[in-house]
């Protein structure tokens, strides 16, 4: 069995002055890291990684608290149920699992995709869970039983690579490899609008705190804002110069953090569009999350995370 290395907390040399300060370095995983996520107190970090681990760090420390193998031949998502109590966890091998948060046990393996699980997202209230996949189909279960609730065709033979819930929980978005956001009906598994506009792979999507907005991310090097009702496209963030690969507001909604494998992590005003901050990794970045107070940014860029102070 692969020996996993102790956690080395990396001390970055201080920028110049009126630079960013260095960000805190998660260094433990031995590939690279595909998924970051908060707990909702902003106590954790919780990591997936194509090492097949996934790991749960301390926010203020840096020091890892525990891992868990994901015997799923690498970790592609992973997702926190909105209580703290439960991580959701995407696999290579087709399954996705639910674990306990504080103990890393196993409480569920969710079968039934016949190719990777891209994508897991919790709804709001936690009953359940929802997976995009390889195979071109979306399913929803229980996150407490396993059970399937509902399995959603994406209509077209292109990978399903990011899901996410509305805040009300009866809505769906989910972005495709044909360069399409769809959003459904969570409950029928209606469709209810498609956002055509982007020109290459939909990489992430979410939904402003409001639901009133949803965001994307793209090959096409672009991150977009489309009004959610009518699905008209409002904005569209240009600045990266390669592949924007991940989107995520902040808890209040004014801002949107972008990921890039132009190895920058962007900020950005999420009504106007404006650039607000450019964040430098040494590494493309794959995920970025908001914690929970908006004061901070963790992004997966290579085998590490970095974790931003960008609100004081």
């Amino acid at each position: 069995m692969t020996r996993f290395p102790l956690l080395l907390l990396v001390a970055l040399a201080p920028l110049a002055r009126g630079a960013d300060p260095a960000p805190l370095a998660l260094a433990g995983h031995e590939r690279f890291v595909t998924a970051v996520a908060f707990t909702p107190d902003g106590a954790r970090i919780v990591t997936g990684s194509d090492d097949d681990t996934v790991r749960v760090w301390d926010a203020k420390t840096g020091k890892e608290r525990h891992a868990i193998r994901a015997n799923g031949k690498g970790a592609t998502s992973v997702a926190v149920s909105a209580d703290g109590t439960r991580l959701a966890v995407g696999c290579w091998s087709g399954a996705a699992r639910v674990y306990d948060a504080n103990t890393g046990k196993e409480l569920l393996t969710l079968r039934g995709h016949k190719e990777t699980v891209t994508a897991v997202a919790f709804a709001p209230d936690g009953a359940r869970l929802a997976t995009g996949s390889a195979d071109d189909t979306l399913r929803l279960w229980n996150a407490k039983t396993g059970e399937r609730l509902l399995a959603l065709d994406s209509g077209n033979d292109y990978d399903v690579t990011a899901v996410a819930f509305a805040p009300c929980g009866t809505r769906l978005a989910s972005g495709d490899g044909d360069n399409v956001v769809t959003v459904w009906d969570a409950k029928t598994g209606d469709e209810e609008l498609s956002l055509t506009g982007h020109t290459a792979i939909v990489t992430s999507v979410a939904f402003a705190p409001d639901g009133k907005r949803l965001a994307s991310a793209s090959r096409d090097g672009t991150a977009r804002v489309w009004d959610a009702k009518t699905g008209k496209c409002v904005l569209s963030l240009k600045g990266h110069t390669e592949d924007v690969t991940a989107v995520a507001y902040s808890p209040d909604g004014a801002r949107l953090a972008t990921a890039s494998e132009d190895k920058t992590i962007r900020i950005w005003n999420a009504s106007t569009g404006d650039a607000l901050r450019v964040l430098k990794a040494q590494s493309a970045g794959a995920a970025v999350a908001f914690a929970p107070n908006g004061r901070r940014v963790a992004a997966a860029c290579g085998n590490a995370v970095l974790v931003w102070e960008v609100e004081k």
